[in-house]
């Protein structure tokens, strides 16, 4: 799933969430953890729906054929929101039907107990078509001619399938699902497996049956019916199709054309060729939560992430279609061919799928520079892990609402960054036979983390568990401290290790096994795996400029002592671009966790753009944490001075630039661009601010005078101190515009309203039906971060939390309030945050409000440090 396009990262250490899944197993089904019992085992579903979709019920009938492991009379499965009528034993053995609604559970109680062996399940049920994006359940929309249309959609991971039908809804249980539903007759319907049968049942509906699945997980299973048309290609003899609402099937052509391309490479990579007789690919309109979803054989993508406008779409969004593409094919094999146990190793899942995401993006698009640009995932996710409330890759999950908050920067970013620390180690060919030996062992099956350890050291020759173990079942980052002496024209080097953490003083001691990589212009590289012990080594000069994680492919921070830091930061515009962003990261994380001054940060600043530097991945890098700073002199005096130093250092990018493309530009400086102007007007720099203000004042009176990649950087600028009129017009225009893509980006420019009448204004427009309601929770912490106002945000939301949260699915439940939270730093909404029931209704919303409480404090630490080091800075340099 592809969640991390919503990320609020949910963390708490201390919970039982957090618990690191030491000493970890190959695959077992017996002690794979779980709710339900495992005396029986589901091999086989036949289900048969019938949909009102204008009373929003479901009526369902379904066999289940059953192995029983040990003789019971108590046969426990999953429901959640459904009523079952009955429950038939082999077409003889009436029920008697215990439902647990708060567990989610069912219980079918038999006079005697069920011999061992195969058996039926004749279930009939009822229940209700949800409006939330979550189970099974409708997304009313606008279609391209202006007329109202429903659809039907299903999102079950983590366990919604139960909502839909009684089942085993776990992913241990794995079997064959043979689907068969009634829905209106206009509706084109779609599942993970071809039509085999179409039957008109009267004159407004129709039975659509499908083939049976291959054995799979639950919360695969797919359904999406409504007025959808496709456009259509092959890869490999597979069938591919990418659908969206009837109008807008060809905005999928780019979509198609990256599935096209990345099908043969998977196929390839993996040893074994996607098992499936076809691939679809879905585009939800709006209301759809979690991004994408990897439903085996049925994808399904929020649209504005699956549909390319050419009017309306951004090389951005060029890029995040590839992504995604790649990330939820992916999934077809990591993932539904070969599925984690249990939700502790959800990140074999999507760590996985994030890292070979970019992998394939950057073979099929070298010139997009991906892999230097990963620098961003590696900087928000070390950010996360290096505080209190992180958690291990690998950790104990109890239950839902503990493994909805494993979807998480930890899960993913992290994740991607170990498996591409694991890959430089043991090499591409390595890795990828360790791949293909896993897949082949484990398809159709479940996995453990170890499974795939045990794989990869068959592979390489290398003992992988010994070193992945200490990255997946250990929380935080280490920190590689290097200290360097010269003596008769030779540098030694002596590498220690010790753990990195911000605001965090009593963390826990740690022992990682390190690969690292060194090297530098003009010497050679060097590979090691430091461990507990020191490692020494020399080098047959003075002044060197070595530099640790060269290709910054590690997952660690270094910290170099004088000795060796002067000559890396002398050179630093000799380094690759990659290496340029690691060195500048890591020393604002020496800042952040209190070993460094701002100083040596501005220094290198200076350094580089002083060289005219101009890659997007450093410049980015330096965008991003000046950004960070001004939110941290926000009620400084130093403000306007540190703004003045900071649009001196970008304005000779945007006179390099220009606000127009240029003929022949790179895709990288048409990306670039925005960010810089972005930026520059967030700095307050009075000529960009002007010029926003003309080209949104033209781009009212006619959109096309405007690119699309510069329309949501040009009028968000435009909105800071807009007056009432202007906002009523984009607020018109938000809830016309029918795009989401385009209603999205709109959304984000009103968010920097700053009047509060129009913060009002905005909180209401949230959640009044013109944003969807899977992205209301998204929209409102937008609008406490980009109003520079989260307290009055808070105040809004809590006089309309209950209506509002009629919205929301439940997964997004737990980390809602904590979300807007989060960008305050008044301890008195921390402290109603903490006091609400809801902040201790379910361990995920105590994780989440945790992680708020832990996050704000660590930034009230880094804004007094900033503050006062700014200050000294400022007082000793003039730009």
């Amino acid at each position: 799933m592809m969640r991390r396009l919503l990320v609020l990262t949910t963390l708490l250490a201390g919970l039982p969430f957090t618990v690191a899944a030491h000493a970890e197993g190959t695959f077992s089904f017996a002690t794979t953890p779980g709710q339900l019992p495992k005396t029986v085992v589901p091999t086989d579903y036949v289900i048969d729906l019938t949909t009102d979709m204008d009373h929003l019920t479901l009526q369902g009938d379904e066999i289940i054929r059953i192995e029983v492991q040990t003789p019971t009379a108590d046969i426990t499965l999953n429901q959640a929101g459904l009523k079952l009528a009955s429950a038939l034993l082999d077409n003889s053995e009436k029920a008697v039907i215990h439902q647990d609604d708060a567990a989610e559970t069912v219980t079918l109680h038999f006079p005697a107990p069920v011999p061992a062996g195969m058996h039926t399940l004749a279930i009939k049920y009822s229940g209700p078509i949800l409006k939330t994006p979550n189970g099974i359940y409708v997304d009313d929309y606008t279609d391209p001619k202006g007329k109202p249309q429903r659809m039907l959609v299903t999102q079950f991971e983590v366990a919604d399938a139960r909502r839909m039908f009684p089942g085993w809804d776990e992913p241990a249980f794995k079997a064959t699902y043979q689907l068969n539903v009634t829905l209106p007759f206009e509706y084109a319907a779609v599942s993970n497996m071809p039509i085999i049968g179409t039957t008109q049942q009267d004159e407004k509906t129709k039975r659509v049956s499908f083939t049976p699945t291959p054995r799979m997980s639950s919360y695969l299973l797919a359904l999406v019916a409504g007025d959808m048309a496709s456009v259509d290609g092959k890869a490999d003899g597979t069938p591919l199709r990418v659908f969206a609402p009837t109008g807008l099937e060809n905005q999928g052509t780019y979509a198609l054309g990256a599935a096209e391309k990345i099908l043969p490479y998977y196929n390839d990579y993996f040893g074994i060729k996607y098992p499936l007789p076809k691939m679809d690919m879905l585009a939800i309109p709006g209301n759809y939560q979690a991004g994408a979803m990897e439903n085996w054989g049925a994808l399904t993508y929020i649209d504005n992430v699956l549909l390319f406008d050419p009017k309306n779409s951004t090389p951005r969004t060029r890029e995040l279609i590839y992504e995604v593409v790649a990330h939820e094919m992916a999934h077809q094999w990591s993932g539904d061919l070969v599925t984690m146990g249990w939700w502790d190793n959800i990140w074999l899942n999507e760590g996985f799928a994030s890292w070979m995401e970019i992998k394939a993006t950057d073979k099929m698009n070298p010139e997009w520079d991906i892999w230097p640009r990963q620098h961003e995932t590696r900087e928000s996710t070390m950010a996360t892990d290096a505080l209190s409330t992180t958690h291990p890759i690998q950790q104990t999950i109890h239950n839902v609402s503990e493994a909805n908050s494993a979807f998480d920067g930890i899960s993913y970013g992290k994740g991607e960054l170990v498996i591409r620390m694991m890959e430089g180690w043991l090499g591409e060919d390595h890795f990828r036979d360790g791949m293909r030996a896993y897949m082949k062992a484990h398809a159709y099956g479940n996995a453990t983390s170890q499974d795939l350890w045990n794989a990869l050291s068959q592979a390489s020759g290398q003992d992988v568990g010994k070193v992945a173990r200490s990255f997946t079942e250990q929380p935080g980052i280490p920190q590689v401290n290097v200290a360097a002496t010269c003596q008769n024209g030779q540098t030694t080097y002596t590498l220690t290790q010790s753990r990195f953490t911000i605001h965090d003083p009593n963390a826990k001691a740690l022992i990682w096994n390190i690969p690292v990589v060194a090297g530098g212009p003009g010497l050679e590289t060097k590979k090691l795996v430091l461990g507990a012990e020191p490692v020494t080594f020399t080098l047959p000069r003075c002044n060197a400029p070595l530099k640790l994680d060269l290709g910054e492919s590690g997952y660690y921070r270094v910290h170099y002592d004088d000795v060796a830091f002067a000559p890396i930061a002398a050179s630093i515009s000799k380094f690759a671009p990659v290496d340029r962003a690691n060195i500048l990261g890591d020393q604002f994380a020496q800042f952040r966790a209190g070993h460094g001054n701002l100083s040596s940060y501005f220094d290198l600043v200076d350094r580089l753009t002083a060289a005219h530097e101009s890659d997007i991945a450093t410049l980015e890098e330096i965008i991003g944490k000046l950004e960070t700073l001004d939110t941290y002199e926000i009620n400084s005096p130093d403000r306007a001075a540190f703004q003045a130093y900071a649009r001196s250092r970008l304005a000779p990018v945007l006179k390099r630039l220009g606000w127009d493309q240029k003929p022949h530009e790179s895709v990288l400086d048409t990306m670039l661009r925005p960010s810089v102007i972005s930026a520059l007007g967030n700095f307050n720099d009075p000529a960009v601010l002007a010029e926003a203000k003309r080209r949104f004042a033209a781009w009212l009176k006619n959109p096309a005078s405007l690119r699309p990649d510069l329309v949501g950087t040009v009028s968000a600028l435009a909105m800071k101190h807009a007056d009432a009129a202007t906002y009523d017009i984009m607020a018109t225009k938000v809830r016309d515009t029918q795009a989401t893509e385009v209603k999205l980006r709109l959304f984000q420019a009103l968010a920097n309203a700053t009047d509060p009448d129009l913060i009002r204004r905005n909180v209401e427009l949230a959640y009044s039906g013109a944003i969807p309601n899977g992205r209301i929770s998204m929209a409102l912490s937008s609008i406490a971060s980009a109003s520079e106002n989260p307290d009055l945000v808070w105040k809004l939301v809590r006089q309309h939390e209950a209506e509002i949260r009629t919205h929301l699915a439940p997964w997004s439940q737990d980390g809602f309030l904590p979300a807007i939270a989060a960008h305050s730093n008044n301890p008195d909404i921390l402290a109603e945050l903490q006091k609400d029931p809801s902040s201790s209704m379910t361990t995920g919303a105590k994780i989440a409000t945790a992680h708020a409480v832990n996050a704000v404090s660590a930034r009230k630490e880094a804004v007094q440090a900033a503050q006062s080091q700014i200050h000294d800075w400022l007082a000793t340099h003039t730009h």
